[in-house]
């Protein structure tokens, strides 16, 4: 069985992963035009974390698919083997294919989202950075295809638990460090809030909540896959 302190550390490392914003700075606009590219900003991320939430259940169902189908298709394939860079490479490969998988349903929304912030130009290169990494990390996750997990724990396996495949190594490549939640308001965008911009953004908090206390939920489902592969994080 794998142990839930193993769980919680294997997540918050991947989570620490992606807190890494790089992007250029912008050209300087006025502190109006500040404040109403935060307002556009804040509106899409709104419209896009009320669709995510309204299809948690959608989420959860499509997840237990996940587990359903490791328990059909390859369950025990990595009995045996070692706890290793190899073993935590496939682990975020599980995480992965949870997350790609239950974002399927709103890829739309995602997209929409993505042309709607895409132009937005702030004053403040803090602004900036937070915003275009974190438009870049949700447009690369949301590029992904779900992984053939199955597959890949049985041909590492195959190996002798000494080769991953390259389909695991490419995906991992771009996950890692692109996962980040579905809906997110950067917190330099704070100083440039109207009054009215700071209530749609505690809206949207309050979906985003929702939305972390699913992908917490879903740690345990996580455990339940490693369990049935026999995998060690």
């Amino acid at each position: 069985m794998v142990p839930r302190r193993a769980l919680a550390g294997a997540m918050l490392v991947l989570l620490l992963a992606c807190a890494l914003p790089v992007a250029a700075p912008v050209p300087a606009l006025g502190a109006s035009g500040n404040a109403g590219a935060t307002q556009a900003y804040v509106q899409a991320d709104l419209r896009l974390v009320n669709s995510a939430a309204g299809k948690i259940h959608l989420g959860e169902s499509i997840i237990s698919g996940v587990l359903a189908q490791v328990r059909r298709e390859c369950p025990h394939s990595a009995a045996k083997s070692p706890q290793d860079p190899q073993s935590t490479d496939l682990s975020n490969e599980v995480i992965g294919t949870m997350v790609i998988s239950a974002i399927r349903p709103v890829l739309g929304p995602i997209h929409q989202f993505l042309g709607s912030v895409s132009h937005l130009h702030w004053g403040s290169s803090a602004a900036s950075r937070g915003v275009r990494s974190y438009v870049g990390q949700l447009k690369a996750m949301a590029g992904l295809s779900v992984p053939k997990l199955c597959a890949d724990v049985r041909g590492w396996a195959a190996s002798g638990y000494k080769t991953l495949t390259a389909d695991t190594v490419s995906f991992d490549r771009v996950f890692v460090p692109s996962w980040v939640a579905v809906g997110a308001i950067p917190g330099a965008l704070s100083a440039f809030e109207s009054g009215a911009t700071r209530g749609l953004a505690r809206q949207a908090g309050r979906r985003e909540s929702q939305l972390a206390d699913f992908e917490a939920r879903e740690v345990e489902r996580w455990g339940d896959i490693m369990n049935v592969l026999e995998l060690n994080p």
